[in-house]
């Protein structure tokens, strides 16, 4: 689920050299929130790796995100300072990023209306009173990465992003395209209906979800009219493409829409986090995860996230899931 690991998110340095600037000029927005603000937790669950091309947080605070608007590829800059918060944006897409960029930062969210009803869930809060749900208002760049997470270990859906977005994807506009480690746009949907099948192999994508990506890309246009609809109706939506379940449409609402109550069900971890969290049962199925999160009807991702987030998880008594690299064979 979005932002499933209990440390907050960093990142190895990667600062934008200064002489990399070229002479297109950033627009800039100057942004209030109402309350405190942890850049790094609102944006975390954006990451697909510490490698991630179309992210990045540098060693001054800044956290730099490349991504498709509706307008086309724009770049993202957002720093956050004596109680405010500087974005700077670059590109076609810089105007509807600066206009995102409070939803972005989680002004749409109410933190305050969520009422904990268990201690490890209120020591949560109250250690991170920065966090915020963010909403991107973006469909198809939460739901791609999403289908390469299904039944993989996170370090195989992350190879497969990043080999993806850097072979197929532009540079991002501004700075951060032409820096010592350049960021990349993450293709447009007609590229990756275009990708070749043995490019999705050296990628270690299976067929099932290459098929997957293929038969969203080409309803592209009717999956980011999602974004205007509730997060559950958006959810159905997205589960009419073959391929794409429960678990996948939660992982796209809870970023594209800031959904709070979008619990992510059919987790291979989160119902035992959940249940260990709450009942000291780390054998916790769906229906029990959900029984325990029922306190916090319409809240319930944000009571786990605060879970991910307290570190109450159970001793691992298993191996980790082998990794098969498809490229391989």
């Amino acid at each position: 689920m979005a932002g499933r690991f209990p440390q907050r998110p960093t990142l190895p340095p990667g600062p934008i050299p200064r002489q990399a600037v070229p002479s297109e000029r950033a627009r800039v927005r100057r942004w209030t929130p109402q309350g405190p603000l942890d850049l790094g937790l609102v944006l975390g669950p954006l990451r697909r790796g510490p490698a991630d091309p179309t992210f990045r947080a540098t060693p001054d605070g800044s956290v730099w995100r490349a991504c498709r608007t509706p307008a086309g590829p724009g770049t993202l800059r957002v720093r956050a300072y004596a109680g405010e918060v500087l974005g700077e944006a670059w590109g076609p897409g810089a105007e509807w990023l600066l206009d995102g960029l409070p939803e972005l930062l989680g002004a749409a969210d109410e933190p305050e209306a969520f009422v904990p009803r268990h201690r490890v869930v209120a020591l949560a809060r109250h250690r991170r009173p920065g966090l915020r749900l963010t909403r991107t208002g973006l469909v198809l760049e939460s739901l791609i990465p999403s289908v390469l997470e299904q039944k993989v270990t996170t370090d195989e859906a992350y190879r497969a992003w990043r080999l993806l977005v850097r072979r197929f994807g532009e540079p991002a506009p501004g700075p951060a395209g032409v820096s010592e480690r350049p960021m990349r746009v993450m293709p447009a949907a007609r590229t990756w209906a275009l990708i070749p099948s043995w490019e999705w192999h050296r990628a270690g994508v299976d067929d099932k979800r290459a098929s997957t990506i293929l038969r969203a890309v080409r309803v592209a246009a009717r999956l980011e009219q999602a974004v205007g609809m509730p997060a559950a109706e958006a959810q159905a939506r997205l589960e009419v493409v073959p391929g794409v379940g429960p678990w996948t449409s939660a992982e796209v609402v809870q970023r594209s829409h800031g959904a709070t109550d979008a619990v992510t069900v059919g987790d291979l971890h989160l119902p035992g986090i959940v249940g260990w969290a709450l009942a000291g049962d780390r054998h916790a199925d769906d229906a029990r995860m959900l029984r325990l999160l029922e306190p916090y009807a319409g809240q319930r991702h944000r009571a786990a996230r605060l879970i991910l987030l307290s570190g109450q998880v159970p001793a691992r008594r298993a191996p980790k899931m082998p990794r098969v690299d498809i490229g391989l064979l």
